[in-house]
Formats: C-alpha cells, structure tokens, sequence
C-alpha cells in the first residue's frame, strides 16, 4: 500500500527548450532513505500540453527517482533524446 502520494509540475522551458529537466520533492516527513519511490505521467492537461501531448511525452521522457533522504523526499529526473517545451505533470507514490 502506498505511503505517500502527490503530483508536481516538471518544466523543460521554452523554445528550444531542454533534454533534462527535475522536479525536487520535499516535505516527505516518514519517508526513509529504503523507501521506494516511482514516478509517473498521465495522459492528462498541463498549463502547456494537451492530454495527447502528455501521452505522446510518456514516448519520449523517461523518469526516474533518486534514492530518498530520510525524512525530508526525493528528486525526480526527466530525460529525452528530443528537446522538450513546456510544462508536464508528473505523479509520484512511494511506500516502505
């Protein structure tokens, strides 16, 4: 079962736009640095992407979580091999 659940905003700016981007994620207060964590995104509206972009971005953008530090959260990365614009919603779960 889930332990901690949320969503947060990665931006790849704009155009041209970037390859990476992250999004830090703080106030985990019971999370430990055993936890796993994963992130993900659904085909769903952001402030500059359609529901159809955002499918199309699960494609391209590969995403990863850093291993957590107790107590306080941890950072996910966003890759590409294709410039990226704009701002994509991302969801995050972690559980012991």
């Amino acid at each position: 079962m889930a332990t901690g659940i949320g969503s947060g905003t990665i931006n790849f700016g704009a155009h041209p736009g970037l390859n990476e981007a992250n999004l830090v994620v703080t106030g985990q207060t019971s999370i430990s640095a055993t936890s796993s964590v994963e992130a993900f995104m659904m085909a769903e509206v952001s402030g500059s992407h359609t529901a159809s972009d955002a499918g199309y971005a699960n494609v391209l953008v590969g995403l990863a979580c850093t291993v957590p530090t107790a107590g306080t959260g941890f950072t996910i990365n966003a890759r590409s091999t294709q410039r990226m614009t704009g701002t994509f919603l991302v969801r995050w779960i972690w559980s012991d």
